[in-house]
Order: structure tokens, then sequence, then C-alpha cells
């Protein structure tokens, strides 16, 4: 039998291996018909890009001659300024907005791992039929970890 397979699988990839294909001769180049009008359609795509980089340069040229024609006026959008008065004496304080925490939350990484943790567990305890204990105690696992990690984020002020 595995003789025969050997045989048959020798016999397939010589087949398929073809010596002699039908080889076109270069007096007469095989010209892909344009069926679908790619050609057409890239013509008429660089024609609009082109348009469209004239009109663009154009424009900036009109804002560039208005921006010197027109005086320059200095603004500061980085901070406010907060004004307060108490009593007879005025103060001024610039306020500036605390940067944007990056990474992941509190909230999302007790999620994250209760979520693994509680999947694991309910496989284990739920022998029966461990795919339902895992994605039950998943579920369970996730809400619990999302709870406890909401409650560290509010009370660091992420939230």
């Amino acid at each position: 039998m595995n003789k025969i397979l050997s045989v048959i699988g020798f016999a397939a990839v010589m087949a398929s291996c073809n010596s002699n294909p039908n080889v076109k001769t270069a007096e007469t180049p095989v010209v892909p018909l344009d069926t679908a009008g790619l050609a057409q359609f890239q013509a008429w795509k660089a024609q609009n890009e082109l348009m469209q980089m004239q009109q663009f340069q154009q424009s900036q040229a009109a804002a560039y001659q208005q921006t010197a024609a027109t005086p320059q006026r200095s603004t500061s959008t980085a901070t406010r300024r907060r004004s307060t008065s108490s009593g007879g004496g005025s103060s001024s304080s610039t306020a500036s907005y605390p940067a944007k925490k990056k990474g992941w939350s509190k909230a999302a990484k007790g999620a994250a791992i209760g979520g693994a943790g509680g999947a694991v567990l309910g496989a284990v305890i739920n022998k029966k039929n461990r795919v339902a204990g895992g994605v039950i105690g998943g579920v369970i696992g996730a809400g619990v970890g999302y709870g406890v990690g909401r409650a560290k984020d509010k009370k660091d002020g992420r939230y």
C-alpha cells in the first residue's frame, strides 16, 4: 500500500511539472485585454490628482499673499487667565489643563486580570463542562475586576 501511494504521488508530481510549456515567440507579444478599464481609470485618476495639486498650490499662494499683506497679531491659547477679586485687592493666575493620562486605566487592567483569573478558576471548578465554567467564571471575574479597578480610578481622580 505504501509503495502504491508513493508511485502515485511521484507520478502526480512528474505530470504537474511541464518541461516544454507553450512559449509564445517574441514576434507576437501577448497584450492582455483591459476588460475592467483599469488603464482608463488610472489615466483619469492621474489627471484628477494633477488638477487637485494645481488647485492646492493656487490656494496656498493666495493664502501666503493674504498673510503677507495683513499685520501679525500675537495670540496665546495655551493658558487661560482668571482674575478673582477679594475685598479691595485683585489677583491674577494662569490655569493650565492637566496632561491626558496614557496607558491602561486601572478599570481595564482589573477587568483583564479578573477575566483571565475567573476563566481559569471557572474551568477548574466546573469539571463536567470546563468551557461553560470558563466562560461564566471569566465574565464574573471581569465584572468584579472592573468594579475594583473603577473604584481605584475614581480614588486617583482619573474619572
